[in-house]
Parts: structure tokens; sequence; C-alpha cells
């Protein structure tokens, strides 16, 4: 397990409420020894002009479970985790249903991990390729 400790779907979607993840309808579907999953409706908030899913938004749920796994493998009373680059490929367009992400390590280092995210739609399709650089720093606040 990579995780720091074993953690519940139930919490980690109650860290979750008033912010990005609430306004996308983001939420954690499943954890398992070395990977975390979330959905994301394809709505009215995550479509672009056009009808189908925003890429931005596919990038917003990648972003949100790397990030997120990121912070469950390090000490957060020590480290925060911040996104350093993050690039996607859109391989085919989403009209309605979800989106899963699933994201796994590439790279756990001391000062830096690496997320490989992959999102399906319905039918299980791969729709998107991520990968998220994430930034381990000091626990400090930002005011």
């Amino acid at each position: 397990m990579i995780w720091s400790k074993e953690y519940d779907l139930t919490r980690l979607n109650e860290i979750t409420n008033d912010n990005m993840n609430t306004h996308l309808g983001i939420r954690f579907t499943a954890i398992t020894g070395n990977s975390l999953e979330a959905t994301m409706p394809v709505s009215d908030k995550t479509r672009q002009p056009y009808g189908i899913l925003h890429g931005g938004a596919s990038v917003a749920l990648a972003e949100t479970v790397g990030s997120y796994a990121s912070s469950l493998v390090v000490d957060r009373e020590q480290f925060m985790v911040v996104g350093m680059e993050i690039n996607a490929n859109h391989l085919r367009p989403v009209l309605s249903g979800n989106v899963r992400a699933v994201c796994s390590p590439l790279h756990l280092g001391k000062s830096s991990h690496v997320w490989d995210i992959k999102l399906y739609n319905d039918s299980q399709q791969l729709i998107c390729i991520s990968r998220l650089t994430v930034a381990v720093i000091e626990r400090r606040k930002f005011k």
C-alpha cells in the first residue's frame, strides 16, 4: 500500500466539500493499495459550447484525483502537495453520462510525485490520458 494510512471513501468525499469538486460533481469512488478513482458527471457545468465534455473539466478531474492521491501518501501534518505540471491528451468526445478517473503512481519521491491518470467514459472507453507532477512542500498557510 502506498498510502500513509488507511482511508475511507466517505471521509475523502467529506474533505472535498465546498470547493471546485463540489461545483463539478467530482466524487471519489474507489481506493486500492496503489490507486485512487473518482467520477464526474458530464453536465452543463462540464460541457463546452459544442455540447461535449470540456477539456478543462477533464484536466480538473485529473488534477483533483492526482493531487488528492499525493496528499494521501505524505504526512499531511508536516507536508502539503501542489501541482507543478499537468498534461492531457483528449482522445474521444463525451456527450453525457459520467467520466471515471483512475490514478496510479509513476514516481513517489521525497519532493515530487508523478501520477498516471486515465479517464474513461461509461462504456469503459479511454477518453483522456493525463500525467500530473506534484511538488511535496513543507506545510504552510497561504494568506
